[in-house]
């Protein structure tokens, strides 16, 4: 079974920046760049003066790597990765605990992480800054062959099943209108629509969740309803983004406030032209943002359970 942070071809006397190059897909330039801008990594040097990577530093390099992809400028991918590998943050040891879990297959393990990550964190904090950057690197050892498929739909869903659990035993929504969101029309990946679902359950705000591959007209007649205050739809995949597109637009026309997220519109250049409001790349943020454009008021409530 693959371990985690382990990369053998890493071991010894490491690797070398073209053969980084290769691995991570990041020009050698770029590399060079992070370390001389931001010190990141600091590398050992060979007698002859070329940069060597061991596995910590090829950790802190996918780390920015999948930060940058997030729509994070270099820079700010630079404080979010220290931040993330500062053994000082409480979300570190988190992140690790999860993804031991997930290596392990161990489902009431991830659970059990996760709970005890909201009772000391609260909601907003687990979400962004554990379960999600967990999943990214689950995601990342599996396309990089140091997990197996097993491991990283395991991991899935058991998180898709405590966040549905959340918002089952949540607190009722404290009125009639409801968020519609959806999944692009070619899309298959509903983790984050379902994280923020749970934290509308959290402040009583209704959350409609249409799941993956919503059609333009499924998603049309969902916006029509009387309880749809508003619509989002996210979409990952930017080889698929003018299907998403054409369903912004659909639901636009009806006159609801319209919101969309995702890795499909992360440059700036994917969101020329496109209705409604781009969200941005956090889950509370997006939630906010949210409420604040459809004048969603979040209702008291005990915590979730």
């Amino acid at each position: 079974m693959a371990t985690y942070d382990d990369d053998p071809a890493a071991a010894g006397d490491g690797l070398s920046i073209s053969q980084v190059s290769d691995r991570l897909g990041v020009p050698a330039p770029t590399l060079r760049s992070w370390e001389r801008r931001y010190g990141l990594p600091t590398t050992t040097r060979t007698r002859g003066g070329h940069r060597r990577y061991r596995s910590p530093e090829l950790v802190e390099l996918r780390l920015m790597r999948d930060a940058i992809a997030t729509g994070r400028s270099a820079g700010a991918a630079a404080r979010w990765v220290r931040a993330t590998i500062d053994e000082r943050n409480p979300a570190r040891c988190r992140i690790d605990d999860l993804l031991a879990a997930a290596v392990r297959q161990d489902q009431r393990a991830i659970v059990e992480v996760l709970d005890a990550t909201h009772a000391a964190l609260g909601l907003g904090p687990t979400l962004d800054d554990v379960l999600m950057p967990a999943l990214r690197r689950v995601g990342a050892w599996w396309e990089d062959g140091r997990c197996e498929i097993t491991q990283e739909r395991l991991a899935t869903e058991t998180v898709r099943g405590w966040l549905a659990r959340l918002v089952t035993l949540g607190p009722r929504p404290g009125s009639e209108q409801r968020v519609v969101v959806a999944i692009g029309p070619r899309d298959r990946h509903t983790v984050g629509t379902e994280a923020l679902a749970a934290l509308f359950a959290q402040e009583r705000i209704g959350c409609r969740l249409l799941g993956a591959r919503t059609s333009v007209a499924l998603l049309a007649s969902a916006a029509a309803a009387e309880t749809a205050c508003a619509v989002v739809v996210v979409s990952h995949l930017s080889t698929q983004r003018r299907p998403s597109v054409e369903a912004l637009t659909a639901v636009a026309a009806l006159g609801r406030p319209t919101f969309y997220a995702g890795n499909a519109f992360l440059l700036p250049s994917a969101r020329v032209g496109v209705p409604g409001r781009y969200l941005g790349t956090t889950l509370v943020g997006a939630a906010s943002l949210i409420r604040a454009s459809a004048r969603l008021q979040p209702l008291p409530s005990d915590a979730l359970r």
